[in-house]
């Protein structure tokens, strides 16, 4: 790769930084709700524990809405075609809009019955319930904020959707102590203000996206065959996302089968490793728009050598950030509780969680190269070969065998492993490099 070809690395820092506070939109728009809502009692905070679930399922699974929407724009961008790269950000938010609409029917219908099992009936299904049915308006504006994400960052514009996703924060975030604990003589909504202001924050980011979108002067109509190919790369990106959820609610399920103390070990640790996720995720969206501008521009050696690069990057975060969380483990673990039978669980995590850091961070920069190349399908069949042949064995085989934690972070061990293994022969093989503003 010639100088003039290399990606400087400010160029990734300049999209990846702008996407890690997107990326934490929706964990953020709950963090605030369980702050608030938490001063009501525990029987409030655990029905938003439990609808809090069931929503954040709406973002965690329908994701090819920006992530897919980003592989097709970027082609279309490196290619010169601006106006039809706009167009696949249109096309996205008609499928959003319908998808959401489906979530929305379909939701309120569940709601009662999924979230009186989650509940276990009584008080706190109730409570989940009344949440649920109010905070479902707000799906169909949350997937149209993942659908301009994604087009923005395919026209490697991150500046605006970071704007955009704060603003639409500040709103829910100033709305919900006040909608939830009223102000004056008026006592407040209690929990369902706290489902209120999300949806008012969720409308004001979804507005700032549409708005975005007729100032581009493109065609609005909806075009069946755009919406036909992104649903195709959905598809596959769909199936991606249930293997991760089958993997991490089977650790969770036998997470608690060792008892309390195992349970919370396990939280703490998963929860640092999904934030961890969010972080590296961040140079994934900077590889994807990079690299499918560059194919779209008929640059296969240049994608080819920026793949080379943000591997690079990702293994030296991963690395640094291995290295710190091991010299964080007699120190970050009781900020989270100061339970001394949790205490004493928690190394046999978090070892596990240090070291597999380098890892993460080739294999998440890489599935971003692969995302960005449009090779969703590969990406899918591997990622349910590493869950069936990897992670879902091991978690069940701990539980028979007594393996505990350990049984449990080692299948994620091995899912990790043969991602590698897999997104690491792809990417070298350079089958993925496919030029041209559309994937053939």
């Amino acid at each position: 790769m010639t100088a003039p070809d290399r990606i400087p690395p400010r160029a990734v820092l300049a999209l990846a930084a702008p996407a890690l506070p997107v990326l934490a939109a929706e964990p953020l728009y709950l963090l605030v709700d369980t702050a608030v809502v938490g001063r009501l009692g525990a029987v409030p905070l655990a029905g938003l524990a439990v609808a809090g679930v069931l929503f954040a399922q709406v973002t965690s699974q329908l994701n090819f809405l920006s992530y897919g929407t980003t592989a097709r724009t970027a082609r279309m961008f490196g290619a010169g075609r601006r106006a039809d790269a706009v167009d696949e950000g249109v096309q996205a938010t008609w499928l959003a809009l319908a998808v959401g609409l489906v979530v929305l029917v379909v939701g309120q219908l569940v709601a009662a019955p999924v979230a009186g099992a989650l509940g276990n009936g009584g008080d706190i299904a109730t409570a989940a319930v009344s949440w649920l049915r109010v905070a479902l308006f707000g799906a169909p504006l949350v997937l149209v904020t993942l659908a301009g994400n994604g087009w923005m960052r395919g026209v490697q514009d991150t500046g605006r959707p970071l704007r955009y996703v704060l603003g639409a924060n500040a709103v829910s975030a100033a709305g919900c102590l006040v909608l939830v604990h009223g102000a004056g003589s008026w006592a407040g909504l209690g929990l369902v203000g706290s489902a209120v202001a999300n949806v008012i924050g969720q409308a004001v980011g979804a507005s700032l996206f549409f708005a975005a979108l007729l100032r581009e002067r493109v065609p609005l109509r909806p075009r069946p065959a755009v919406l036909r190919a992104q649903l195709s790369l959905g598809r596959d990106l769909l199936a991606r996302s249930l293997a991760f959820q089958a993997c991490f609610l089977s650790a969770a399920a036998v997470a608690t089968r060792f008892g309390a103390a195992t349970a919370a070990a396990h939280q703490i640790v998963l929860q640092l490793w999904s934030f961890m996720a969010l972080v590296l995720d961040a140079v994934a969206i900077a590889a994807q728009s990079l690299i499918g501008a560059a194919l779209g521009s008929g640059g296969v050696e240049r994608a080819r050598g920026l793949a080379r690069q943000v591997t690079v990057y990702g293994l030296g975060l991963g690395v640094g950030f291995g290295v710190l969380f091991a010299a964080l483990i007699g120190v970050l673990p009781p900020v989270f509780t100061p339970d001394a039978a949790v205490l004493a669980v928690v190394p046999v995590a978090w070892w596990f969680f240090a070291a597999l850091q380098p890892v993460a961070g080739v294999v998440f920069a890489l599935d971003g190269v692969l995302l960005g190349a449009g090779d969703a399908a590969f990406l899918r069949t591997w990622t349910l070969v590493a869950a069936v042949l990897g992670f879902l064995p091991l978690i069940w085989a701990s539980l028979a065998f007594g393996w505990g934690l350990a049984g449990i972070w080692t299948g994620l061990t091995a899912f990790m492993l043969i991602r590698l293994l897999a997104v690491g022969l792809r990417t070298r093989s350079g089958r993925w490099a496919v030029a041209g503003a559309e994937r053939s």
